[in-house]
């Protein structure tokens, strides 16, 4: 049987999940709350780019993702600097919906899985 391994676990949830050479990242939001969902996205790409590196794989490895915005309307700003970020032909399979946020800061959580 293949080994789980989770990594900054608390009762509700583990902040990374690694099994059998996959990385599964829990929601990722951003830091700086002040920001524009520009700002928030960025910010929030530029962790999930340090956890996946930090759980031996990158952005180029991605698999799925899924996204949640305050606003639906704030899609196109959101997909600007997510095409940006993706490596040419690298997208993943992706799900983006309006979501009531737990923090009515937090304009963007993103949600991915990669492999090594």
């Amino acid at each position: 049987m293949s080994k789980i391994t989770r990594h900054e676990t608390n009762p509700v949830l583990s902040n990374a999940v690694e099994y059998h050479g996959f990385v599964f990242l829990a929601g990722v939001t951003a830091q700086d709350l002040s920001a524009d969902v520009v700002g928030q996205t960025q910010q929030v790409l530029a962790k999930i780019d340090e956890l996946l590196e930090n759980h031996g794989t990158d952005k180029t490895r991605l698999l799925q993702a899924q996204v949640w915005l305050k606003d639906i309307r704030d899609r196109d700003a959101l997909n600007g600097v997510w095409t940006k970020w993706l490596p040419e032909g690298g997208a993943p399979v992706r799900a983006c919906v309006e979501a009531n946020m737990a923090d009515p800061r937090h304009l963007v959580e993103i949600m991915v899985t990669a492999c090594r």
